[in-house]
């Protein structure tokens, strides 16, 4: 279990709650972990269950069966210890994804707050235990059932467990709640908390907080909870199949068709035509076995784990793999300003009243700006977790400490929450003596200026200040306040008489490798929009920081006032929307959609969910995101670092391209093998593959496809190409024409090879062997010419790629071997062949794939 101690949400609770961490690991350890019953990762036996009923393995098998009943022992012996060997790599392909799946899965794994041992620690949500105390914060998911020791304003949503839409008001049960020393340092007090009307004290695992804090003490974990009760029809929900599988499924069905045509014609050609039906049984094995495309699956499955797991090591995780190649297809990023493109490390830099303006630094803040700050954290969370709360909690507990601008007992009656509407929050306290209510309210200086009815002088004025402040690049939010001495508070802020206090400014740098991740994107042929709830001169000052166009910002407003057709034609030539509300991210992408984008949205509230479900790639923050955002999303960013984002769109092409080079190599090798298999058989010669040369092909080809291509570096022009559209085909007819050449010119020389022994009185186990030198030398040289982008071997001779210079060397050592030992020689049915001999077949085979290349050389020349 990884823990780390983490800030507390609600202030310290006393020694004796929450569990001892040896109690915890107690009970974890007798009651199981708090998750659902899931399908386990995939055991060995279950694996190699799963292998053998592969339709590769099972015509090796048929093979072997075939020589046994033949009475050839030892060669169904050879060909199943063969088997063994492929069954044996398989195995291992498989295990190193289901590590890689598994690993995410890990990571991914929802969080809890939980106080054990008298400290609060981040641990997975599966980590929970019964009897542990959780803090639960807006946008979290509950991790478990239990009952509520406290709560504010706590508003949770339990549509997944009732079908009811509307969240559920939840209070905690008549009980004493604690609350600590706090960021904005409003000191201890015992607070009853009172129950009241419908209010529910219990809440239940899997559902969602969507406003408010509360404090839970767990009672039911995993199955034993009540969504644990229905988690079974979770079960029966079906994955739709993304453009990429949807791919692979018609390849697959295309070469199964084809090879299904082809061995019916060989087994009736050479069985009744020639009577030689135990030939004709090799023959159409081998050739089933040649055109059989099993590798088009591992390809995908393997190259994706391993995808999720690298960009993974670049602080991206993915909850859905398939997003890690369609990212590679982003042709627009939509990105968070605060905390993505800037440091997320708020500061007050400048405070401002109509009386008097303060650049905060060391100095002690004037005593004319000192109600400015008491209200700002009076409109803040009492324990805040946005960054500006944060800020302006600390600067008022660094710089108001000992004076009467800390109303430490002060109680938080109502909150009015930010709206599209109203882009300004008010909190109602009831003061010391009981007798008045205090209300406080900050927000953007236009809703705040309106707020307090404000003359044209007075507003002009203001305007002034925040255009100047936010020139600067800060982040300005008006503060108003007012007391209430009514008996029903009302129902809306305007109802309230406010006075305006002053502006303050709050800045937060850009990360310094932005701009560097920004000119990537804009190299790479991908639009990056600024979406933030600032003031527009503040967005466009931090938009040209970042290397943005900020010439033309887009408001929240003017979206408001826009139609769809209008919305799509202004976020065409714009890369900043300033006073944006999360609802409106839904439209943008909606938007950006309609005009033909792929679009790549983050966020990290509870109402970004839906822009992030709606966009091909929803990213959310790691960090700062809720749980609410994170599940809605397909990719987390842990470091919340838009060139995390870039790093992983790098990995995403890489992938994809990495794929087609290995779809090309598939189809150029099966067209050699199943040509070398079929046309000799047609011609009335001897075989030229065995089934144990199928084997030994398959050694070859599974690792080049799975380890060798999967481990290319991605090729050095990648960033500066357009993006591709999400229904490009892995094998675009340029490559299928590539493919084909280069298998039919390799099998031709394969074939001519054979056909000239023979002629030259050659023994067929040394017709054979040269058939298959040349096959091989001619296989290893096109792994080479599939490995660069342009696919010509001198290109990918400068590439280093370790994984693939083992496989051709080993592969060389091997077939050295086999072609010297008498024994292997036998094992293959090989006969001696004269060094000279094997240098011509090694030459050809070579020469075959060269020709091809030069060829493509010539094209790529005469179109140049």
């Amino acid at each position: 279990m990884t823990t780390a101690t983490t800030p507390l949400t609600l202030g310290a609770l006393p020694a004796d709650r929450g569990l001892p961490d040896a109690l915890a690991e107690q009970r974890l350890a007798a009651e199981g972990p708090n998750e659902l019953p899931q399908e386990q990762r995939r055991g060995w036996i279950r694996l190699f269950a799963e292998v053998v009923r592969e339709p590769m393995i099972a015509l090796l098998l048929m093979a072997a069966g075939l020589y046994l009943f033949l009475g050839d022992l030892q060669e169904a012996i050879i060909l199943a210890a063969s088997v063994g060997l492929v069954i044996g790599l398989t195995l291992y392909q498989e295990n190193r994804a289901e590590r890689a799946v598994a690993s995410l899965r890990s990571l991914s794994s929802p969080r809890a707050l939980v106080w054990r041992s008298g400290r609060a620690l981040r641990i997975t949500g599966r980590d929970v235990v019964r009897g542990d105390w959780i803090f639960l914060n807006e946008g979290d998911r509950v991790p478990a059932d239990g009952e509520l020791r406290e709560a504010t304003n706590l508003l949770i949503d339990e549509s997944l467990l009732t079908g009811e839409s509307v969240p559920v008001r939840k209070q905690a049960a008549e009980t004493t709640a604690w609350l600590g020393d706090s960021a904005g340092g409003m000191g201890a007090k015992p607070v009853a908390a009172v129950a009241g009307g419908d209010d529910q004290p219990s809440v239940f695992s899997g559902t969602m907080v969507v406003r408010g804090h509360g404090i839970v003490e767990i009672s039911a974990t995993g199955p034993r909870t009540q969504f644990g009760a229905i988690g079974r029809a979770l079960e029966e929900v079906e994955v739709e199949r993304t453009p990429l599988q949807q791919q692979v499924r018609r390849l697959v069905r295309v070469f199964f068709v084809t090879g299904a045509a082809l061995c019916t014609l060989l087994v009736l050609w050479l069985g009744w035509l020639h009577g030689r039906w135990i030939d004709a049984a090799l023959a159409g094995l081998g050739l089933a076995i040649s055109l059989l495309p099993e590798e088009f699956p591992v390809v995908l499955t393997v190259f994706l784990a391993l995808g999720a797991w690298r960009i993974s090591k670049r602080g991206v995780l993915a909850r859905k793999i398939p997003a890690v190649e369609t990212l590679g297809a982003a042709s627009i990023l939509c990105v968070d300003k605060t905390g993505t493109l800037t440091e997320n490390r708020m500061r007050l830099g400048h405070l401002w009243t109509p009386d008097s303006s303060h650049v905060v630094d060391e100095r002690p803040l004037p005593e004319t700006v000192h109600p400015l700050l008491e209200f700002a954290i009076l409109a803040s969370q009492r324990d805040p977790f946005d960054p500006m709360e944060i800020a302006i909690n600390g600067l008022g507990t660094a710089k108001l400490a000992g004076t009467e601008h800390l109303h430490a007992t002060w109680e938080v009656v109502r909150e009015y929450a930010l709206s599209p509407q109203l882009l300004s929050m008010a909190q109602v306290w009831r003061t010391r003596d009981g007798n008045r209510l205090a209300v406080a309210a900050k927000g953007a200086p236009e809703a705040i200026v309106d707020l307090c009815h404000l003359d044209a002088t007075a507003a002009a004025a203001i305007t002034a200040a925040v255009s100047e402040m936010a020139s600067a690049g800060q982040r300005v939010l008006g503060v108003a306040e007012c007391g209430f001495t009514g008996e029903a508070l009302p129902e809306g802020q305007h109802d309230f008489a406010f006075r305006f206090v002053g502006l303050i400014g709050l800045a937060d740098p850009v990360r310094a490798e932005v701009p560097g991740a920004v000119a990537a994107c804009r190299s790479a042929g991908i639009r990056v929009l600024m979406i933030t709830g600032d003031y527009p001169e503040t967005a466009r000052a931090i938009g040209r920081q970042a290397g943005l166009d900020a010439d033309e910002v887009l408001t929240g407003a003017e979206i408001a006032g826009l139609d769809d057709t209008a919305l799509q034609g202004r976020l065409a030539h714009c890369s900043i929307v300033a006073r944006a509300v999360p609802e409106h991210k839904l439209r943008i992408v909606r938007a950006l959609k309609a005009a033909g984008e792929i679009v790549a949205m983050t966020g990290d509230g509870v109402n970004d969910a839906p822009a992030l479900k709606a966009a091909h790639i929803g990213v959310a923050m790691g960090g700062r995101g809720t749980d609410v955002a994170r599940e809605a999303a397909a990719l987390v960013l842990t470091d919340d670092n838009f060139a995390s984002i870039v790093e992983a769109i790098r990995l995403g092409r890489r992938i994809f391209a990495n794929i087609s080079r290995a779809s090309a190599y598939i189809l150029a090798v099966h067209v050699t093998i199943a040509g070398a298999t079929l046309v000799p058989a047609l011609l009335g010669w001897p075989l030229a593959l065995l089934p144990i040369h199928l084997v030994f092909l398959e050694l070859i080809i599974d690792p080049a496809c799975s380890i060798s291509f999967e481990a290319e570096p991605e090729d050095p022009g990648i960033m500066r190409q357009p993006p591709r559209s999400l229904h490009t085909p892995i094998l675009p007819w340029r490559h299928i024409y590539l493919g084909l050449s280069e298998g039919a010119v390799l099998m031709l020389a394969t074939v001519l090879v054979f056909g000239m022994s023979l002629r030259s009185g050659h023994p067929d186990d040394v017709a054979r062997a040269l058939a298959f030198v040349t096959l091989i030398a001619g296989n290893l040289t096109m792994i080479l010419a599939n490995r660069s982008r342009s696919h010509v071997i001198m290109a990918s001779l400068k590439v280093p790629n370790p994984a693939m210079w083992m496989l051709l060397s080993g592969t060389s050592v091997l077939l050295t071997l086999i072609l010297s030992v008498p024994s292997a020689r036998q094992l293959f049915h090989f006969g001696p062949v004269a060094p000279a001999a094997a240098a011509v077949a090694v030459l050809l085979g070579i020469s075959s794939v060269v020709l091809v290349d030069l060829f493509k050389l010539l094209v790529k020349h005469s179109a140049g």
